[in-house]
């Protein structure tokens, strides 16, 4: 599976409850990330109950210029939220389905 499959795929629970709309994908990268990284890993999903688009990167807790655009955008992806991949059940080609109940944690990415 690709990245480009994953993208835009309406995200339910078990219940089939409509959560929102995949946006993105969190990798982690483990090992020597200088010499030698371990191949990245899915960590989890991005899914977003108003939009469709991305965040063009404005997730960032440090991006926050032009701030009109950065207002715009974290505004229209308000109530997005982080559900980790050991909570996605399954996948298939018309959606993603998360475990009922699974934690869902703030999208903000914190850079080192």
């Amino acid at each position: 599976m690709q990245l480009s499959d994953l993208l835009g795929l309406p995200v339910c629970d078990s219940d089939g409850t409509r959560l929102g709309t995949l946006i993105d994908v969190r990798l982690s990268v483990t090992g020597d990330l200088d010499d030698r990284p371990d191949a990245p890993k899915v960590f989890g999903v991005i899914v977003s109950p108003r939009s469709k688009s991305s965040y063009l990167g404005y997730e960032r807790r440090r991006v926050g210029q032009p701030w009109v655009l950065a207002g715009l955008l974290r505004w229209r992806h308000r109530g997005t939220f982080l559900t980790l991949w050991r909570d996605v059940d399954d996948v298939t080609t018309d959606r993603l389905t998360v475990r009922r109940g699974a934690t869902r944690y703030s999208p903000v990415l914190n850079e080192l």
